[in-house]
């Protein structure tokens, strides 16, 4: 009898087993440095709603993509994602994600213009995580060596590339990689406050201003004052060299000043934070949001939507920023903690201060238009065919702008 009874209670605790729901969320590049808290998030999640098996998967920014589409064919997705906010255009623009449908008390959690990122003709295709504008973090002991000074650093771009040719010129090393690589450069002509479109939606990027302003990197990539592999690798690179100590100033969001701590101690004590140079004529700071949308043929998406509502609310997105101590809410109430107001001696702390400073420049200006992987090539191919001297300028604008509004 008593054999009979455990038996009994065993196949009723493994029928329960079986029959929770099982859940499966990815996180962009998090593992391991913050394993604990998306662990907790895990447990959370499943102590609120007991019938759950939640489980955290992390994928690297670059198989992303690749790796959900795959998923989606398979029919079996995740149940929610954290994209990029280009990357949510472009697998929207793929019809790769689900709508969601928010309350007006869930749309009030988040600052409209966070919200409004994920908004595509009406339609809500994910909501905002977490964003930080981007600092300049620089060696203090290169700064030294080329003659400048560490307690002033430079706080135009136009400063900065002065300063960056200095270094280059005084010792051997480069001053800064810009952030110029693959369609990059749209969002350094608007950070200028020069336009993409014009009112018909007709691109209208071959000013003379335009021109100018793509010159000046043009003949900082021929005279050597920024590196060769700037267009292939960008930020990847530019993170390498500054942890290596081959690099004055880092652009980068603050939370990327923890991954010199951990690949370079030495570098990262002789690390001081700036704010990033305002460029006057936009008075803006392209800061891409993070955030958490649902795949195209997830089953129930209102069990998707309650997770992804989870992951982003005030409680939580305030914990992770505590954790991350360089990244800012989207949510209203959580921004207003005064955790961000809190500086301190070290490169992470400063960054946190310094970017909570440029919060109310922060925009994010990732664009929607139709054909974008194709229109995106265009412009990667022509930008590059100028920096490497096979067109002008000029021409490389022509080409991209006429060739857009053959497709817009």
């Amino acid at each position: 009898m008593k054999k009979a009874l455990i038996a009994a209670a065993l196949l009723a605790l493994g029928s329960a087993q079986a029959q929770k729901t099982q859940l499966e969320f990815w996180t962009i590049s998090l593992a391991p440095l913050f394993n604990d808290e998306m662990n907790r998030l895990v447990a959370q999640f499943e102590k609120e709603n007991p019938t759950v098996d939640l489980k955290w998967v992390d994928v690297p920014s670059n198989t992303l993509e690749q790796k959900l589409l795959a998923t989606i064919a398979a029919g079996r997705p995740p149940t929610v994602v954290n994209l990029s906010s280009d990357m949510t255009v472009r697998l929207y623009d793929q019809g790769a994600l689900e709508p969601m449908s928010l309350t007006d008390a869930q749309k009030k959690v988040f600052f409209s213009n966070t919200l409004k990122t994920f908004t595509f003709d009406g339609k809500f295709y994910g909501v905002p995580w977490y964003w930080a504008p981007k600092v300049v973090a620089y060696n203090t002991e290169i700064f030294r060596k080329a003659g400048l000074d560490p307690s002033n650093p430079p706080r135009t771009i136009q400063t900065l590339i002065a300063a960056a040719k200095q270094i280059k010129d005084k010792t051997g090393m480069y001053g800064f990689v810009p952030n110029i690589d693959n369609v990059k450069m749209l969002y350094v002509f608007r950070e200028a406050g020069l336009p993409i479109f014009d009112a018909k939606g007709q691109a209208v990027f071959n000013s003379p201003a335009h021109v100018r302003l793509l010159q000046t990197y043009v003949d900082l990539y021929k005279k050597g004052y920024i590196p060769e592999d700037t267009m292939r690798r960008g930020f990847t690179a530019a993170t390498e060299l500054y942890s290596a100590g081959k690099l004055a100033m880092l652009i980068t969001g603050p939370q990327f000043i923890l991954r010199v701590a951990n690949d370079n101690k030495a570098i990262y004590d002789a690390t001081r934070v700036a704010p990033y140079p305002i460029d006057l004529g936009g008075n803006v700071i392209h800061t891409p949001l993070m955030g958490f949308s649902i795949p195209k043929g997830v089953k129930d998406k209102a069990l998707a939507q309650k997770l992804a509502l989870f992951l982003t609310n005030d409680v939580n997105q305030l914990q992770f920023s505590k954790v991350t101590k360089t990244t800012f809410p989207s949510t209203v109430k959580a921004s207003a903690d005064k955790f961000f107001k809190q500086g301190g001696n070290n490169a992470i702390d400063q960054g946190k201060l310094v970017s909570s400073t440029l919060l109310k420049r922060a925009q994010d200006l990732t664009m929607l238009y139709p054909d974008a992987s194709k229109l995106n090539k265009i412009f990667k191919d022509n930008v590059e065919a100028a920096m490497a001297g096979k067109k002008s300028s000029q021409q490389a604008l022509d080409d991209i702008v006429k060739a857009w509004n053959a497709s817009l």
